[in-house]
């Protein structure tokens, strides 16, 4: 089926600490962008399903995981994972596969030039979505150029204040064209269970994205707003507050609690007064995404417009090579840090 559809284009969403002051190259080489994925719990050592600690390069998460299921003679459903990574990157992340009763296979015989097995254990469950306490990145930013002291005060700012917490444009398809195959996905499109579900995702986070700029734009996305639903640092839950008081602005300053956005779907805003109006406002001018995802019975959610940038270090290791560590809480994006200091 063929549906004519309107076109959205994805914006540059506003900087937080101005213009990037310098440019660069990120994945130059698969060793210039590594992160390591940081479990939420111990596995227990016991149990019918075996964790597997697999170092990849150059691979995505789902080819692995087909490759696990072929290499065990398991349903391709019984292997999981906590969170999809990068592919043109050195990941470390965690799978489980279902083995009930049988015994290991020889996972040595699964490895390959771009695929290292480091730890295997038991545990009772399964690996589920989302189950990490953070991913942890260095990252190699090569040919930079631009203004070093600039570059160094944004630095600084984004380890004291922390980062507006946008999707990355990863999460849009090739040149953001996600959004647009939801919209046509919305007029009757037939699409695949696994494509639907990212467009689904995708258009949740334009939303989002665009209520965060709006924020940004007006200097509260660190801020506390009449109506206010705040975050948990470094949790999901989530508290409700109808008027800023002096405990919240404290806390706020701290960075123990984030002001937060819809995820939007059905269900309530979560959010009343001039919160609500800023959100009401951004949905009224998408109607056709707002409603498409309650056609589709997508359910609300509420995600931090502020993530805390745990660890952030930097050094040059020459005139043109920036290197940078940190550690972001799951769900949070890398590049929403390298977008506040470089173009590409």
């Amino acid at each position: 089926m063929t549906v004519n559809t309107p076109s959205i284009e994805l914006p540059i969403w506003p900087y937080v600490y101005g213009q990037p002051s310098g440019s660069g190259k990120i994945r130059s080489f698969p060793e210039d962008f590594v992160v390591n994925e940081q479990l939420s719990f111990e596995p227990s050592g016991m149990g019918e399903h075996v964790f597997l600690l697999v170092q990849k390069t150059g691979e995505n998460t789902d080819y692995v995981a087909r490759q696990l299921a072929k290499h065990a003679d398991v349903r391709q459903r019984d292997v999981s994972y906590a969170g999809l990574k990068d592919r043109h990157a050195v990941t470390t992340q965690w799978f489980s596969v279902w083995l009930p009763g049988k015994a290991d296979p020889d996972w040595a015989g699964f490895e390959t030039e771009t695929i290292k097995v480091l730890q295997t254990i038991r545990h009772a469950r399964k690996l589920k979505r989302g189950v990490l306490s953070g991913n942890s990145f260095k990252l190699i930013i090569r040919e930079w150029q631009g203004d070093k002291a600039t570059t160094l005060g944004q630095l600084e700012a984004m380890k004291k204040e922390g980062i507006a917490n946008y999707y990355g444009p990863q999460r849009f398809g090739h040149a953001g064209q996600n959004v647009n195959k939801a919209l046509a996905l919305f007029q009757g499109a037939r699409v695949g269970r696994e494509q639907r579900s990212l467009y689904l995702s995708a258009t949740r986070s334009y939303l989002f994205n665009t209520i965060l700029a709006y924020r940004v734009n007006h200097n509260s996305w660190n801020q506390a707003l009449a109506g206010d639903t705040y975050q948990f640092n470094l949790s999901h839950g989530c508290f409700k507050s109808e008027q800023p008081d002096a405990e919240i602005l404290r806390r706020l300053l701290n960075k123990d609690i984030h002001p937060t956005a819809t995820l939007w779907g059905r269900g309530e805003f979560g959010v009343c007064a001039e919160a609500l109006a800023i959100e009401q406002q951004v949905l009224d001018a998408y109607p056709d995404l707002a409603q498409g995802l309650i056609n589709c019975e997508v359910d609300s959610d509420r995600r931090a417009l502020r993530v805390t940038v745990q660890d952030l270090q930097w050094q040059f290791i020459d005139e043109t090579s920036l290197e940078l560590s940190f550690t972001l809480p799951p769900g949070s994006y890398a590049t929403a840090v390298l977008r506040e200091i470089i173009t590409d």
